[in-house]
């Protein structure tokens, strides 16, 4: 025979209501010194190369990621042109002024990346972070000259938040450019530049580092999708909606230290 359950008494039921817990995608709190600052800003760039390697974004001389220095805000974190971003450490990284001196670190100093990323920081005082490279999904889909769709809920983190860079010149070299990118980008987070490729900007190393690899994921689905048939968009407001669910910086930060955390325990003398 079977047992037969009773109801538990009143007084085992919770009647308090469940504490309230910060939200998965809210950003973590700041450090606690420009110091402390400073330092978690190059570990995160440093490995940012180093997880870029492995997602295939090493293309050549080709690429880099910038973090404006929390005390010199006029100055910013940079790669050293020549070195590969699987090798790349703390103690690598370029510190770089205004007017595209080095002021720490050993060069040399790619000028794409002065030209582009000087500007990019000089327009947007709350971008914290910037990242390009000639990465192969970005490449392809820029030279179709277009603003992805929101086919996907991933890509739906782009939604009305890019922007299209139509006026290609050849390789950065001057600023006028860097200028004009950051015109085109607007607000916004990231911009495909045509026939070149694709950029993030955002107000952490992390976000921008994070959004490079989804748009790079992005323009690859948006390939495949439409190599097969012919997708189907998702609805405005559904997309909207979606943006302002997944399209924020926090959640960007916590996806980034999920990787973080990996290449840090495999190759902890990034950190150096």
């Amino acid at each position: 025979m079977s047992a037969v359950l009773k109801p538990l008494p009143t007084a085992h039921l919770a009647v308090n209501p469940a504490p309230q817990r910060k939200d998965w995608f809210d950003a973590p709190a700041p450090r606690p010194t420009v110091e402390a600052e400073r330092r978690h800003r190059q570990e995160t760039l440093a490995v940012a190369f180093r997880l870029f390697a492995q997602q295939g974004f090493d293309y050549g001389l080709a690429g880099h990621i910038t973090a404006r220095d929390p005390e010199w805000e006029d100055h910013f974190w940079v790669n050293p042109l020549g070195v590969h971003f699987s090798q790349i450490k703390v103690s690598d990284l370029l510190l770089v002024n205004s007017a595209g001196e080095i002021v720490i670190g050993q060069g040399p100093l790619n000028r794409a990346a002065f030209a582009i990323h000087a500007a990019l920081h000089e327009t947007r005082p709350d971008i914290v972070a910037a990242a390009h490279t000639h990465s192969t999904y970005g490449k392809a889909w820029a030279a179709l000259g277009r603003k992805l769709d929101a086919l996907t809920q991933d890509s739906c983190i782009f939604y009305e938040d890019h922007a299209l860079f139509d006026d290609f010149t050849g390789v950065v070299l001057e600023t006028d450019e860097g200028f004009r990118i950051g015109k085109a980008l607007g607000t916004q987070k990231a911009v495909i530049l045509q026939n070149h490729g694709i950029l993030t900007a955002g107000p952490s190393v992390e976000a921008a580092a994070w959004w490079y690899i989804a748009l790079e994921n992005a323009c690859q689905a948006q390939l495949l999708a439409e190599a097969a048939g012919t997708p189907k968009p998702i609805p405005h407001e559904i997309a909207q909606r979606t943006h302002s669910q997944i399209g924020g910086p926090g959640g960007a930060q916590f996806a980034f230290k999920s990787l973080f955390d990996i290449i840090v325990r495999e190759q902890p003398e990034v950190l150096q």
